[in-house]
């Protein structure tokens, strides 16, 4: 992969210098992993930074034979980080949601180019606070209606990882009950707003190509915005 492809696909990466970019491209180790194959183990975290080259992954929390879906990433995100940095043990792992294609950077290797480039250094903060924000107003809007924290997840991920069609922003068609985790609402309640929101004409579902396209996207961040 070209330094410029791996700039422009990784957000992380977009102000590291060009020395750093070829530097990490050699080192990193490439991986590939059909739908339902585990990305990482709990007992893996703070091995590695991962980066996803294409496909969808779900982050999971584990508690005994349970488990809950916590995170969607997608195409140009990254996972892997907290753990390199605090070295804590971890209750999660990732699931790979699609055909996945991505490249790992060792724990060791990740942190000294973080000390060589100032720059990615500051960019690798800058997300991380963004996550952290994420993260509130996941909190501020847990009393909002359940069609709002459905519509607040649906736009998170169109922007967040939405590809541009004819038919409005696509997404994986994500299962329900992974999309009801994540909104913190019954799958019930996901099956009846997902079903008044095609009807609508906001999203269609396409099965057959497993996209869930958000027609209307002025409408779903309407809903979204209602806090």
């Amino acid at each position: 992969m070209q330094t410029e492809v791996f700039s422009q696909l990784f957000p992380l990466l977009s102000t590291a210098n060009p020395q750093t970019l070829e530097w990490l491209i050699n080192v990193a180790v490439e991986h590939q992993y059909p739908v339902g194959r585990a990305v990482l183990m709990e007992d893996a975290w703070g091995n590695a930074v991962y980066f996803l080259i294409s496909g969808w992954v779900k982050v999971r929390r584990i508690s005994g034979d349970d488990s809950i879906t916590l995170a969607i990433l997608g195409r140009g995100d990254f996972f892997g980080e907290m753990a390199i940095l605090d070295e804590s043990p971890r209750s999660t792992d990732v699931i790979a949601l699609s055909p996945v294609k991505l490249f790992s950077i060792s724990r060791e290797r990740f942190i000294q180019v973080l000390f060589k480039d100032p720059q990615l250094h500051h960019r690798m903060l800058q997300l991380m606070v963004r996550r952290l924000r994420q993260i509130n107003q996941r909190l501020q809007i847990r009393s909002c209606p359940p069609a709002v924290k459905l519509a607040h997840t649906l736009v998170s991920l169109g922007e967040s990882y939405g590809q541009e069609s004819s038919q409005g922003k696509e997404i994986l068609n994500i299962a329900f009950q992974d999309l009801a985790e994540v909104a913190e609402i019954s799958l019930e309640e996901t099956s009846k707003i997902m079903q008044k929101l095609h009807e609508k004409g906001w999203i269609t579902i396409d099965s057959a190509n497993n996209i869930i396209a958000l027609a209307n996207w002025d409408k779903l961040v309407n809903l979204a915005s209602k806090v």
